[in-house]
């Protein structure tokens, strides 16, 4: 049976599922490529439109070769800047990620983009449609020669965080430009698996618990350092609460000095 998604592990020891993305989404966000492609190929055509009362030949060649330029160049600098996607995968939801959950860089979206005239042999997409079928992670050639995988990008919601940690009084909050920072760094993927940790906190095994926010912990505390006297009081696990509870809250917590201000970082998320 074919996999619905692909387990990643980080640098930094954390894994979870990336949702890959089919076929069928990836023709549709191709086909609205193509199109935003298409639209600058015809507007490149009237630009040039001159050329043709000193030699038809020289304008046609011209296009040509804009053309192709334009269709490389597309893929390239759309997924660069916006990290994976092109217009098509926005509007579709999808993204191109390293295989192995590592920052994709610039030779894998060249090596994937200049592979695509291949995937497109002989029409319609067909050999990159082929292996795409028959990869088990759902690549193409310019996926596989460039250790690429293309994932569905999930709208996660905001959790409400005091139905599951109250309104309780969090150390962490208190040093602002500890939590400002802590909200810049840590990665929107590991913020939403201490999320589910605490969540599924009473499901996990007494043992397995331990280890899991004490690995949670150390990541945390490698990122952002509190002082000791801040922290010297908290389990890992009570830490690692207090962390999400930074990164998930907007309204400050009921505290004597901060009963009714806006949170600090509410600006910034």
């Amino acid at each position: 049976m074919r996999a619905e998604g692909v387990l990643v592990r980080t640098p930094e020891g954390i894994e979870f599922d990336l949702p890959l993305a089919g076929p069928f989404s990836r023709m549709l966000a191709f086909a609205v490529d193509f199109a935003a492609i298409a639209a600058a190929g015809a507007l490149l055509a009237r630009l040039a439109g001159p050329l043709q009362i000193i030699s038809a030949d020289a304008a046609q060649t011209a296009i040509t070769v804009l053309y192709f330029a334009i269709s490389l160049l597309y893929g390239i600098l759309t997924e660069w800047f916006w990290r994976g996607q092109t217009i098509g995968k926005r509007l579709l939801g999808l993204r191109v990620v390293e295989a192995s959950g590592l920052r994709l860089r610039p030779s894998q979206i060249i090596v994937r983009n200049l592979l695509r005239f291949v995937d497109l042999l002989p029409a319609l997409y067909l050999v990159g449609g082929v292996c795409c079928v028959l990869s088990s992670r759902l690549q193409r050639l310019g996926d596989i020669a460039s250790g690429t995988i293309v994932i569905r990008t999930l709208q996660l919601k905001e959790p409400d965080v005091d139905q599951f940690l109250g309104r309780k009084f969090n150390s962490l909050a208190e040093q602002r430009h500890l939590a400002a920072r802590l909200r810049q760094k840590v990665p929107t993927k590991v913020a939403h698996l201490a999320l589910e940790a605490i969540l599924r906190r009473d499901e996990i095994r007494p043992g397995a618990r331990l280890v899991l926010f004490r690995e949670f912990a150390d990541y945390l505390k490698a990122l952002v350092p509190y002082p000791a006297d801040v922290i010297e009081q908290l389990t890992d696990e009570q830490y690692v609460r207090n962390v999400v509870d930074v990164l998930f809250r907007h309204i400050s917590l009921d505290t004597t000095a901060l009963k009714t201000k806006p949170h600090p970082l509410s600006a910034g998320g």
